[in-house]
């Protein structure tokens, strides 16, 4: 199969509509990262996308939409979705609701509930709108690597894997939306994004995170939410988190990274500074710039052959929370408590 990159120009936004409507899959751009969608009543299409993406198929897929009238059509409309779709839609947030016997379970990997999204990018708006139906789509990589945040990376990955991608330059945010559980009064953050846990309890008044957050997904728990339940987001390399003061951080790389040209430390603007020897990428000012540039930075490393990336942990404050938690699933939660690390390799 040859793969076409299109402008999103009118003819782009035709074929790639055309191409969903009989059954094909199309990779185009969101404010996110890009996606890889098809017709969401569509079974056998909505299966490609697994196949195309070596996708487990425990892992649900989230249906895009233009807005609250669509997203009730595929699913149970809540009192609290409401509130949080009226103050943060169109826009990187995630609403899981029960999903309605219109949409295939496969969608939704056999949960009965469904995930919904209406996103700002005019890219996938207007073919949302072309298509006039909801767009399943996950992220536009092979399952398991660094989400694509440009049309080159959606190309790396699936080249000859599909039909179309709709090349929309990079996206904004680069980290896949917020995912909350809006079945309940109190919204339940699963999967952090650019929209914080702050955020989301200044409309709805409180806001809880799910503890499988920061953590592994036990044998035999499911996965309520994309992106829980894999080793994901990864890089070939072998990345390590490092968690503690400059100081200390700073040593465990002196012992582990120091003169290697095949390891990158990445950290924030300001640290770790003055340590020679360290091969650093900045992950920018803050929290917000890092969430744009880890997964670019990520597919970078793998271009440059690099074998060991370190990352000094960043604090899990706002938007931190979504940074810290594709680190820890993209290193495996292979993670360095620095001042534990110093004590037992102190001369």
């Amino acid at each position: 199969m040859q793969t076409e990159l299109m402008r999103p120009d009118e003819l782009g936004i035709f074929m790639a509509a055309d191409l969903l409507r009989s059954g094909g899959l199309v990779a185009f751009p969101t404010e996110t990262v890009y996606g890889l969608g098809a017709k969401v009543y569509n079974e056998a299409a909505v299966a490609a996308i697994f196949e195309a993406k070596g996708r487990p198929a425990d892992n649900p897929l989230i249906a895009h939409v233009l807005g609250i009238t669509g997203a009730q059509e595929c699913g149970e409309w809540t009192p609290l979705a409401q509130i949080l779709a009226s103050a943060f839609w169109p826009g990187p947030l995630t609403l899981i609701i029960r999903r309605k016997p219109i949409i295939p379970r496969i969608v939704s990997a056999g949960l009965d509930t469904i995930a919904l999204r209406a996103p700002s990018h005019p890219v996938a708006r207007a073919l949302i709108a072309a298509c006039g139906f909801p767009i399943a789509a996950p992220s536009a990589n092979r399952s398991g690597r660094p989400s694509p945040t440009t049309a080159a990376h959606v190309m790396d990955d699936l080249a000859g894997r599909i039909p179309l991608i709709l090349d929309g330059g990079p996206s904004e945010v680069g980290l896949e939306s917020t995912v909350v559980d809006a079945t309940g009064m109190c919204p339940l953050v699963l999967r952090p994004g650019s929209i914080t846990p702050q955020m989301l309890a200044t409309v709805a008044g409180e806001c809880q995170v799910a503890d499988s957050v920061m953590r592994q997904l036990q044998e035999g728990e499911y996965a309520p939410s994309p992106g829980m339940r894999h080793k994901h987001y990864a890089p070939m390399a072998r990345l390590t988190l490092v968690e503690g003061e400059d100081e200390a951080v700073k040593r465990v790389l002196l012992t582990l990274a120091k003169g290697r040209a095949d390891t990158w430390v990445l950290a924030l603007d300001g640290e770790l500074r003055h340590t020679e020897g360290l091969r650093f990428k900045s992950l920018g000012r803050d929290a917000g710039e890092a969430a744009h540039r880890l997964f670019y930075l990520l597919r970078q490393a793998d271009e440059e052959g690099v074998q060991r990336i370190f990352v000094k942990a960043l604090s899990p404050e706002g938007v931190g929370l979504a940074v810290m938690n594709r680190l820890a699933r993209a290193s495996g939660f292979d993670i360095i408590q620095a001042a534990e690390f110093n004590n037992q390799h102190h001369h």
